[in-house]
């Protein structure tokens, strides 16, 4: 409902207020659906129907605004512009949630036992098992983190050493995970999710 001291038929409103709200309406629901989609891709089943319940109910407040309204180009720049945004501001956030966990996988043909015994002075699990590079033998690492401590782990792999090769993937599922606060986790619950 439109508050009564706006007045609907006014410039500002036609040309500013109104393609603002579906400009921010789209914005919301395509950052949801991007956040939708990279949960789903990382196998998060149980938020996806609260995500999408509130993404598609701003998408029908967008596209209902832009019916009313088909005379007015503004409106069809703001949805398209709430597009672009949204898609970046739904990366952004799920950049900064980081939720999820990672796989790094470590390559070195130095004293693995450094890194290994830096990992687990921090409490984190690692596997470590011979490998032939095309230098000769070395030592591969792999390590399952939280997301959030990947930067974490990257900067003990560069000070114990500096010159190892490594790689990170995202890891959908894994059994029995030891995080660096010392817990074991094997199943998600929402909340526990969210605060990942």
């Amino acid at each position: 409902m439109i508050p009564t001291f706006i007045n609907t038929n006014s410039e500002l409103y036609e040309w500013i207020l109104f393609p603002l709200f579906i400009f921010i309406c789209r914005i919301c629901d395509v950052s949801l659906s991007t956040l939708r989609s990279v949960l789903s891709a990382k196998g998060k089943k149980k938020i996806l129907p609260y995500i999408g319940f509130f993404e598609v109910l701003l998408w029908i407040l967008a596209v209902s605004s832009i019916l009313k309204n088909l005379n007015n180009a503004m409106c069809y720049i703001a949805f398209a512009s709430g597009y672009a945004v949204g898609i970046y501001v739904g990366l952004v956030i799920e950049e900064k949630l980081a939720i999820g966990t990672q796989v790094i996988r470590i390559i070195t043909n130095q004293k693995s036992t450094l890194i290994v015994d830096a990992l687990n002075a921090e409490n984190y699990g690692s596997t470590c098992v011979d490998a032939e590079g095309a230098r000769g033998p070395v030592k591969m690492i792999f390590t399952i983190v939280k997301r959030k401590e990947v930067p974490h782990v990257i900067d003990i792999i560069h000070q114990h050493s500096p010159n190892a090769f490594y790689s990170i993937e995202d890891c959908k599922n894994a059994s029995q995970v030891r995080y660096a606060d010392g817990n074991q986790k094997n199943k998600w619950s929402l909340l526990a999710m969210l605060k990942k």
